[in-house]
C-alpha cells in the first residue's frame, strides 16, 4: 500500500514545485515566488509525497536524483490579521479524485487553529464545481462574488469564507474530518506515514 507524508515544504523541493505548478496552475508562480513563499513567515506551504519507487505514472520527482519521494499536492495559505487566506491547493492530474485535496485542506485549516486564527478564505472560480464541493464539504460559504477576477478567462472568481476555527466545537469538527479523510485513503489504496494529529508547527 502506498505510503503519504503531509509535511511543510522547504527548498529542497523548489524546482519540483515550480514544475508542478506550470502542470496544474499554468506557471502561476515562478521559482524566486515560491522561494519567497518559504521565506515568508506568515505562509505556510504545505506538501503531499509518496515515495518515488512507487512508480505511479505523472508523478513529478521530487528532488534531485537521490531523492526518494514524489509530489502529489500542494497547497498555500497566507495568515492576515485573525484569517488564514488560502491562495493555492492543486492535486497532480494522475491522482485527482483520491481524496488528496482534502487531505492537503485539512492540513491548512488544523494548522490555522494551532495558530489560533479565527476564519479561513479563499477565491475559487465559479466554474470549478470540483473545488467548490470541496470546500462546502469542509463548511465553506459563498460570501461574494469578483467579477472578472481571473485575467486569464475574465472568469468571475466567488469568495468563500470559513468561521468558528478558534471555537472549541471546532475541534471535534476537525476529529470527524481526521477519521473520514483517513478511512477515504484507505479505501483508496494509501497510507498515512504520520498520523494527522502529529503535523509540526513551524
Amino acid at each position: 500500500m502506498p505510503e503519504l507524508t503531509l509535511k511543510f515544504a522547504d527548498l529542497t523541493l523548489l524546482s519540483e514545485m515550480v514544475q508542478f505548478d506550470r502542470l496544474c496552475f499554468g506557471g502561476l508562480w515562478s521559482e524566486a515566488g515560491y522561494r519567497r513563499e518559504l521565506d515568508n513567515s506568515h505562509s505556510l506551504v504545505l506538501v503531499l509525497t509518496t515515495p518515488m519507487h512507487i512508480g505511479q505514472e505523472g508523478a513529478i520527482a521530487a528532488g534531485p536524483a537521490q531523492t526518494t519521494e514524489t509530489l502529489l499536492a500542494i497547497g498555500c495559505s497566507w495568515t492576515i490579521v485573525e484569517e488564514a487566506h488560502l491562495i493555492l491547493l492543486g492535486v497532480h492530474p494522475h491522482h485527482r479524485q483520491m481524496g488528496l485535496g482534502q487531505l492537503i485542506l485539512y492540513g491548512l485549516l488544523s494548522l490555522a487553529r494551532q495558530r489560533g486564527l479565527e476564519r479561513a478564505t479563499l477565491e475559487v472560480r465559479v466554474s470549478n464545481q470540483a473545488a467548490l464541493s470541496l470546500y462546502q464539504k469542509f463548511g465553506f460559504q459563498v460570501a461574494g462574488r469578483r467579477k472578472q477576477y481571473y485575467l486569464d478567462t475574465g472568469e468571475d472568481g466567488l469568495i468563500l469564507w470559513r468561521g468558528s476555527l478558534a471555537r472549541p466545537e471546532f475541534e471535534q469538527t476537525l476529529i470527524e474530518w481526521r477519521q473520514s479523510i483517513e478511512t477515504d485513503l484507505q479505501r483508496g489504496g494509501w497510507r498515512l506515514r504520520q498520523n494527522l494529529t502529529d503535523i509540526p508547527l513551524r
